[in-house]
């Protein structure tokens, strides 16, 4: 059962995916989960390039499959049928019992590295998260659930501002194919992005200080809203 829209999770998975185990983007995920295991959640986290992931669909990982390999229907009949084999099994369990999800990933070509977007192609599957008996968007089989992006990126935040001069464009538009494409599609209510900008540039210090700010904003960003006057 989905946690109601205004709970707060109860439990959390965070997808990473750094092919740096030292480096900010991945000491910012092991905060962020340690801040997530502090308040109270249950958390699972996948490491996607220690697992060594594979990012590509393919028919290899269904069973009978026909001549013809159409991806989306292989997938709802493996969801339905129970057939479907790990390591995409253990990570859609994995998804399904999480009331929030966090992806946590460097802004790679404004979008999100490889891996990570085929671990959505896998693991997304529908009939499970979306389609088949469900629907998509508010009818999505992630509806209740919560996603938040956890983003760093090698520009400096005035960069992704609109209008600025010489920038790369406003963040949010980067993030909207992601947003809108993947976690509202099936359901998802998401999260504001939780973003350090060029951590590359920063001291000790100031990293220290990017990754208390990014623990607290998951703190704030998990409690649910407060109830409106009536």
């Amino acid at each position: 059962m989905s946690t109601p829209p205004d709970s707060p999770p109860r439990r959390a998975l965070v997808v990473h995916a750094h092919p740096e185990p030292d480096s900010f983007s991945s000491a910012q995920a092991a905060a962020v989960t340690a801040r997530l295991r502090a308040d109270g959640l249950s958390v699972d986290r996948i490491d996607l390039y220690a697992e060594a992931w594979d990012p590509v669909l393919t028919r290899q990982q269904f069973v009978d499959v026909g001549d013809y390999f159409k991806p989306q229907a292989e997938q709802v009949r493996a969801v339905a049928a129970g057939t479907l084999t790990d390591p995409v099994k253990t990570h859609l369990d994995q998804l399904l019992r999480a009331d929030l999800l966090v992806l946590s990933f460097p802004l790679w070509w404004f979008s999100m590295p490889a891996v990570m977007k085929g671990w959505v192609d896998r693991v997304f599957a529908m009939g499970a998260t979306f389609g088949g008996e469900l629907g998509i968007f508010a009818e999505g089989g992630m509806r209740g659930k919560k996603a938040v992006l956890l983003v760093t990126t090698g520009g400096v935040e005035s960069a992704f501002e609109a209008g600025a001069a010489d920038g790369y464009g406003d963040i949010d538009t980067f993030l909207f194919h992601i947003h809108r494409g993947m976690l509202e599609f099936v359901g998802y209510d998401v999260l504001p992005p939780i973003i350090t900008y060029a951590p590359v540039r920063l001291d000790d210090g100031a990293r220290a200080a990017a990754l208390a700010r990014a623990c607290t904003l998951i703190t704030t960003a998990v409690q649910p809203e407060p109830a409106s006057p009536r």
